[in-house]
């Protein structure tokens, strides 16, 4: 099997699915679960507490993908820990052979289950990533040298707005990012292949490899209230009135997530298929045939 940083290098298509870590430590659902889709993506991404939620943490867990032989993405945020903790989890994940690192901002934990833990947020997403360039040029963040450097294929996340005016921001943030060592971009949810279609034509003079996210629709409901209060997220009314009017919601939204796939396939190099807790769909929506 390819590497995903090999799949990326090469040019080629890739398909990454969110699969969220299990709040406990019994992983036999999960790992027969992400093994089972090994022949329909190139990896495997997990959050690190997603939406403040406590969960199992992504480099655990990452790990035991690894040892079932799934390729994997382990994610990172600054939500939960100061800059100390930062650099010992990302050598941590180094030293258990994890590579393909996803290095964000994160949620507040208020959103969560634990709405009165402390939000620590002690970096940014950006000073996170200048952390893991430190750490892989020998040095940690207050210039101490290092016994061993750590290796990593860093992604980020990008956020495109409604308006193609708005685009200059990230375009420069992509540039920032680029120059602390991102070598691949996910957005924010896409539902709108022509507006995802004029922010790629601006961004294609950075050459990096960018992947396009697409949550799995489960009613008109969520597609609005993701449209309305998610931070990037941008839903059609099309889309939303197709999932009102529809007597199947699941048929729907594969359908939909096939066709948008199909539109956004010569946009952009990969998507992150987001389940939304229809993992089961996941093999449909991914099936090759008509992709």
């Amino acid at each position: 099997m390819v590497a995903f940083k090999e799949r990326l290098a090469s040019g080629a298509f890739s398909f990454v699915v969110e699969l969220q870590p299990p709040k406990g430590i019994d992983l036999s659902d999960f790992l027969e679960q992400a093994k089972g889709l090994k022949n329909y993506v190139e990896a495997i991404y997990v959050p690190d507490l997603p939406n403040g939620v406590m969960t199992l943490g992504s480099i655990a867990t990452c790990t035991k993908l690894k040892e079932a032989g799934v390729e994997t993405i382990f994610e990172l945020s600054c939500s939960h820990r100061n800059r100390l903790a930062l650099q010992s989890e990302l050598l941590g994940a180094s030293l258990l052979g994890l590579e393909n690192a996803f290095l964000r901002q994160g949620e507040s934990p208020a959103i969560g289950d634990h709405y009165e833990a402390k939000p620590v947020f002690d970096l940014d997403g950006i000073g996170l990533l200048e952390v893991a360039k430190g750490l892989e040029e020998g040095h940690d963040l207050m210039g101490n040298a290092l016994k061993g450097k750590p290796r990593f294929f860093v992604g980020s996340p990008i956020e495109i707005r409604s308006k193609p005016k708005d685009f200059d921001r990230e375009l420069r943030e992509m540039e920032r990012k680029i120059g602390l060592g991102a070598k691949f971009f996910v957005t924010t949810v896409i539902y709108d292949p022509r507006l995802f279609e004029a922010f790629v034509k601006r961004a294609a003079s950075l050459h990096v490899p960018v992947l396009a996210s697409l949550p799995l629709l489960k009613s008109a409901g969520m597609a609005r209230y993701m449209s309305k209060h998610v931070e990037g997220a941008l839903i059609p009314e099309a889309v939303i009135e197709r999932l009102m009017k529809a007597p199947d919601k699941q048929k729907a939204s594969v359908e939909i997530a096939r066709e948008t796939i199909r539109e956004l396939r010569a946009l952009c190099q990969g998507i992150r298929l987001i389940p939304m807790g229809w993992e089961s769909l996941i093999p449909l929506v991914l099936d090759k045939g008509g992709l």
